[in-house]
């Protein structure tokens, strides 16, 4: 087991800053989501850590060894690519023999080592075929398998899950923390699919534009989103954000979004006028209560659109031109064009600094 250290890494490929100043520290054994959308630099971070590309600046340690000039197969990391790239003329069982043959061990060592990772991934009743005879799962199993037959100080996973359906997927992300768990290795998990980084990793860090915007456990980040860019991609459906101001009214305090007034509590409303008078108002679809009978402090609206999900429903409400997103029981009867009150929990509404998207509260 290792921990991976990244000091000041920064990667540019001419004009562009794939990876900007990023500082990371990955404990012995964790278990590490990169989160962000396309182009974030998260693939880019992950193949600094295997070696396949050199920092522009910054160093790589493996506990204290800095291994930034270190070629990968000196590096000792089990790698499982989106493709998955297996050999097609090989069977299964020469796949995940492979990278044992390429260090020269020998034979019965490479046999005993196969029999076991295959059992642990349940594929030992496919060692004698080839990958063209296996469905998605089982080919990323055997991808797996390949990447941890060398046991490997870091095992490091390229949206390894991304090719197979909804169910298989669901199926697989256990399966992997369950694996991850049992072995205990440091692993580096990159992906675009924050529901996959949230259910599975230890801790998260949440990437845009080359840069880390927060590094916390799941729950820190859903709670507690450092800035508008994290509270808008953690969580599902999107945290809803409606611009206004902050306003003092005979000693009460108000969010005033032009449409509506929002009454807060009075140290709330101290505590975000001393930072800024223009903020953000961010609440989550799940922390809303919908009335169809006026109610103090509640927001009136339009339903605009409903979509049912089964166990519940995201509605769709117009508060003048915007749209806010609440999840409510089917239970409730709405149609479009009904009056509906949004009534927000005070305990879990956030503010952000309008210029500079930082977290207020």
């Amino acid at each position: 087991m290792v921990k991976v250290v990244l000091k000041e890494v920064s990667k540019y490929f001419g004009k562009v800053r794939a990876v900007d100043n990023l500082n990371l520290e990955i404990k012995d054994g964790e278990f590490v989501a990169l989160l962000g959308p396309s182009g974030c630099g998260k693939t880019t971070t992950l193949l600094m850590i295997a070696g396949i590309y050199k920092p522009t600046k910054g160093r790589i340690y493996f506990d204290n060894e800095d291994i930034t000039d270190l070629p990968p197969k000196d590096r000792n990391i089990g790698m499982v690519f989106q493709s998955y790239a297996l050999y097609p003329h090989m069977t299964v069982y020469n796949n995940i023999a492979f990278p044992l043959k390429l260090k020269k061990t020998p034979k019965h060592v490479i046999h005993e080592k196969v029999v076991k990772v295959a059992r642990l991934l349940r594929i030992d009743n496919l060692l004698d075929r080839k990958p063209s005879q296996l469905s998605g799962g089982q080919q990323q199993r055997v991808a797996l398998a390949r990447a941890l037959v060398k046991e490997p100080d870091v095992l490091l996973l390229d949206e390894p899950l991304s090719n197979l359906d909804a169910k298989l997927r669901i199926y697989m992300r256990a399966e992997l923390k369950r694996l991850q768990k049992e072995l205990k290795v440091t692993t580096i998990y990159v992906t675009h699919d924050q529901v996959e980084a949230m259910s599975m990793a230890d801790r998260i860090a949440v990437m845009n534009q080359g840069k880390l915007q927060q590094y916390a456990e799941p729950n820190i980040l859903y709670d507690k989103p450092a800035n508008i860019f994290v509270a808008g991609f953690i969580g599902n459906p999107p945290m809803n954000f409606i611009e206004g101001s902050i306003m003092e009214v005979n000693g009460e305090y108000y969010f005033d979004s032009g449409v509506f007034k929002l009454k807060i509590h009075r140290s709330l409303g101290e505590m975000i006028s001393s930072k800024t008078e223009e903020a953000i108002l961010g609440f989550r679809p799940e922390h809303i209560k919908l009335v169809t009978t006026k109610a103090p402090n509640a927001i009136k609206g339009i339903v605009y659109v409903v979509e049912p999900l089964g166990r519940d429903m995201v509605v769709n409400i117009k508060v003048n031109d915007t749209i806010i997103k609440a999840l409510a029981s089917p239970e409730i009867q709405l149609t479009p064009g009904q009056q509906i009150y949004i009534i927000l929990d005070e305990r879990k509404i956030h503010f952000f600094n309008k210029s500079t998207g930082e977290a207020i509260v």
